[in-house]
């Protein structure tokens, strides 16, 4: 079970990240990325502050890995992709944007500008275009699948033009409180209702543990 989209209280979530790594052990999440919301006002105390807690506990825990990110949230679309390259540049292994939910305010061409500045995940990107999701495809931005409240709505959007035009996809739980966290048949239960086949949904699980590997989650501190 992989989940690269969680949130602490460094930003608006309710666990101090020891605590949401635990919480999501004991459900056998295995690879957990933490991606505080952040902007410009905060990228440089959040991130360093996640590669130190990244270290630490990748040190003594044996199974399950934590990747140090960032989710850049309502950031104006013309600065996403400088702040892409500087949340790597402070140890991000892991870049999410906060995409275009049915939910939020989120600023038109966030989608487009997460996508061509090269983050890793675009989250709960709402009515994403079919001219955004091929971008997607040629740049291998994976589209989230999210188990969160109202993030959620668009779901099955985001599935079917994934699958129609050759777009990655990851499952997270966005989770920002104890019970966001879920476990794997949860995981499959969000993924089949998205409109995913079983066997579209066990390779989506399966790719996320891919990308969570290719993102440093393993073996790397």
């Amino acid at each position: 079970m992989v989940d690269l989209h969680t949130h602490t209280t460094f930003s608006d979530g309710e666990l101090i990240p020891s605590e949401l790594v635990r919480r999501a052990q004991v459900l056998g999440v295995r690879y957990l990325g933490i991606t505080d919301h952040g902007d410009l006002s905060n990228l440089e105390i959040i991130v360093p502050a996640m590669v130190r807690v990244a270290l630490q506990l990748n040190g003594v825990l044996e199974d399950i890995r934590v990747i140090p990110g960032i989710e850049l949230t309502h950031v104006p679309p013309s600065e996403i992709p400088s702040l892409i390259s500087m949340a790597r540049g402070l140890g991000a292994r892991i870049v999410v944007v906060h995409g275009e939910t049915l939910v939020e305010p989120v600023a038109p061409g966030t989608n487009l500008a997460a996508i061509e500045g090269g983050a890793d995940i675009l989250a709960h990107p709402g009515l994403i275009t079919e001219e955004e999701v091929t971008l997607a495809a040629e740049k291998r931005v994976y589209l989230e699948i999210s188990s969160r409240r109202g993030h959620s709505l668009a779901n099955g959007h985001v599935a079917r033009l994934a699958r129609k035009l050759g777009a990655p996809l990851v499952f997270n739980t966005d989770a920002h409180a104890p019970g966001d966290l879920i476990d794997r048949d949860r995981a499959f239960g969000v993924l089949l209702g998205a409109g995913l086949s079983w066997g579209e949904a066990k390779e989506v699980l399966s790719e996320g543990e891919d990308l969570a590997k290719r993102l440093g989650g393993e073996g790397n501190g």
